[in-house]
């Protein structure tokens, strides 16, 4: 098993009843709802961090020539440049 930390963690009353609620009807704890909430959030901030460093390492003239260059297959019509 993994280690398991514990923090005290105040809430507004209004927000805790919701998570309260919706744990409930989930069929989870709150505990499980707040550190899915928690695991959430650190996955949406950690792969937008990884899309902004590849951003800045992007070459777009590259990127924008193999999109351009003749030769090969007509794109279909859902997958052309605009």
């Amino acid at each position: 098993m993994k280690k398991v930390s514990t923090y005290p963690l105040r809430l507004p009353a209004s927000l805790k009843n919701a998570v309260a609620e919706i744990s409930r009807e989930d069929g989870t704890s709150m505990n499980q709802f707040v550190a899915m909430a928690v695991a959430e959030k650190v996955s949406a901030l950690k792969t937008a961090e990884f899309f902004a460093a590849r951003r800045a390492e992007a070459d777009i003239e590259a990127g924008l020539r193999v999109l351009t260059r003749s030769g090969g297959q007509t794109p279909r019509s859902d997958d052309m440049l605009r």
